[in-house]
């Protein structure tokens, strides 16, 4: 536990001091938790979520970084996007299968950001209806089907 803690806490002044382009961490959403933040993120200059703002909730369990974060979009605003359930739920490998304890919460939201910004088309997955009906509430209790590099 006090591993995960200083690497949260080590991550935390990383994004408060060098956060990505558009990303600015919530600090109301760190003042009583350390293992629940909230990331506001805009979109970037030049593509379709262009001036666009959204909330990426992230969650740590006691395993981190042994154990990838939860990591979806939240708020009012969920962007439209191949890979973005309406939920929030967000289908990229290195959230699940492909997570790697080197990673971070800076190259996720990096992740998050080049996924949006090479979108060429703004829709939602084609079983979005579907899966949000049936799946559950953490998304990496879903067995993705990682298919389409493209979007």
């Amino acid at each position: 536990m006090a591993s995960m803690q200083k690497r949260l806490q080590k991550e935390l002044m990383a994004l408060q001091n060098d956060p990505p382009p558009g990303m600015t961490l919530n600090e109301k959403s760190v003042q009583n938790t350390i293992t629940q933040w909230i990331v506001d993120m805009e979109g970037a200059t030049g593509t379709l979520y262009e001036g666009e703002k959204f909330q990426l909730l992230f969650k740590f369990s006691s395993r981190y970084p042994f154990d990838s974060p939860q990591v979806m979009f939240t708020g009012e605003n969920i962007p439209v996007h191949p890979h973005v359930y309406s939920n929030g739920h967000i289908c990229l490998s290195i959230l699940t299968e492909d997570w790697s304890p080197a990673l971070s919460v800076q190259s996720v939201c990096l992740s998050i950001i080049s996924m949006l910004s090479s979108c060429k088309e703004k829709r939602r997955p084609p079983d979005n209806s579907f899966y949000v009906r049936t799946c559950n509430k953490n998304p990496k209790k879903t067995k993705w089907w990682y298919h389409d590099d493209t979007c």
